[in-house]
């Protein structure tokens, strides 16, 4: 395998923006001076000479942009890089498809730079869209859970690569979630393209350490360059470090959304609806049949850290995942109240087991699409049968502890020891 790593230090320039994908950026706080770099910032502040005089692909889609707000598009063109190729993930270059949907590949009218679409392609699909290129670049934001596709593509453009002979080198982001390690592991019988590498469902990694693990533990043989964020720790989320959030895909619309998502996203394989075709998407569930005051109940009773419930109505227009469009929904609202102590993949497990005590008959599960996200059969099968929340969640612990030693050698920022389950 050969496998370099790129740490660097230095200062950021600003360059306007003349022709990237439009971004919708939701301001968050911001401190007087931004002191973390995404790697896009530091490449082209610290090491042009990785890129200078290559022919440059790019996998990215919105949310490929500097501390700014201003597109790689534009930075890599402005600072007069040869930029031949742009390359999407799901939901395309301006993060609007529906997921699942086929985007086929196309033209920008900004640039007039071919667009491969590289979602659910094969090795040898791809390696045939990176003949023009010499060298490409990845800046995709990763949220920090285990199904989340965009390290899926970055698998599978990386084996292209090594097939091709091509060099990647991942510009890395920070985990907008932070550090936190939370819920089971894949069992590798289950592997798909939501579940690619045997990790948390909640992994506490950035895209960078993703890629430096799969390259060893999948034996991939990258030619892989990661440059590092500046100035992030795991301890912070996205919140805290001054960038812009900019939605990664259609449906994950605020930075709450994401902190639920690790959790909620388990329900897609059900026939509850996580909020698709409304504006809080992954931030409530509901059902036409669901008694939300026996529920809410339940779900108190628990008491859960970190999250607050009320009820809520909703009707999905359009939903992606077409559960329930234009139906009238009677459903659980969930907010964040403590980042630290809020598990999202506890409280999805707990929600699902209180709506089968509450509706034993009508809570259903798709057992081949839950399993998948689940990475294993084991956690459907459990709360089927009525067991309790911590019965099924037993030996999540000891599975991420065992993912601390795997990961060792892939990290890139410093976690304190017995970092796992807390931030």
């Amino acid at each position: 395998m050969n496998h370099r790593q790129t740490i660097l230090v230095g200062m950021v320039g600003v360059v306007a923006a003349c022709g990237g994908p439009p971004a919708t950026v939701t301001p968050e706080p911001v401190p007087a001076e931004i002191t973390v770099r995404p790697g896009i910032d530091v490449l082209l502040s610290d090491s042009m000479s990785l890129v200078r005089h290559a022919r440059l692909g790019l996998l990215t889609n919105q949310a490929g942009v500097d501390a700014a707000g201003v597109s790689d598009v534009d930075r890599v063109r402005a600072d007069g890089l040869e930029l031949v190729a742009l390359f999407t993930p799901e939901h395309g270059y301006r993060g609007e498809a529906d997921p699942g949907e086929a985007v086929p590949h196309t033209t920008d009218s900004v640039t007039g730079l071919p667009i491969y679409s590289l979602y659910l392609q094969n090795t040898a699909a791809i390696a045939a869209t990176l003949t023009g290129i010499d060298l490409l670049l990845v800046d995709l934001q990763d949220v920090g859970a285990r199904y989340y596709t965009y390290f899926s593509t970055t698998v599978a453009v990386m084996r292209a690569a090594a097939r091709s002979g091509k060099r990647v080198v991942v510009l890395d982001r920070p985990n907008p979630i932070g550090g936190t390690v939370q819920g089971n592991v894949l069992d590798t019988a289950y592997t798909s393209f939501v579940g690619i590498l045997p990790i948390p469902m909640r992994h506490g990694m950035t895209l960078g350490e993703l890629a430096r693990l799969a390259n060893a533990e999948l034996g991939i043989g990258a030619d892989l360059t990661v440059i590092p964020v500046m100035g992030w720790s795991p301890a912070m989320d996205l919140a805290q470090t001054g960038l812009p959030y900019v939605p990664p895909s259609p449906n994950l619309r605020s930075l709450e959304s994401l902190f639920h998502y690790p959790g909620l996203c388990l329900m897609e394989g059900t026939n509850l609806s996580v909020g698709r075709g409304t504006d809080h998407s992954f931030e409530q569930v509901g059902a036409p049949w669901l008694d939300t005051t026996k529920v809410l109940a339940g779900l108190r009773a628990a008491n859960l850290p970190g999250v607050s419930f009320s009820g809520v109505k909703f009707r999905p227009k359009k939903p992606g995942d077409g559960k329930f469009p234009d139906t009238r929904l009677l459903g659980i609202r969930l907010t964040m109240t403590d980042r630290d102590s809020y598990d999202p993949t506890a409280t999805a497990v707990t929600i699902m087991a209180v709506i089968r005590a509450v509706h034993p008959t009508k809570l259903k599960w798709t057992p081949a699409q839950f399993d998948r996200l689940a990475g294993n059969s084991s956690l459907r099968t459990g709360l089927a049968s009525g067991a309790a929340p911590a019965v099924v969640m037993e030996n999540w612990a000891t599975e991420q502890q065992a993912l601390d030693r795997r990961r060792q050698q892939a990290l890139l920022y410093p976690r304190p020891t017995g970092a796992s389950g807390t931030h």
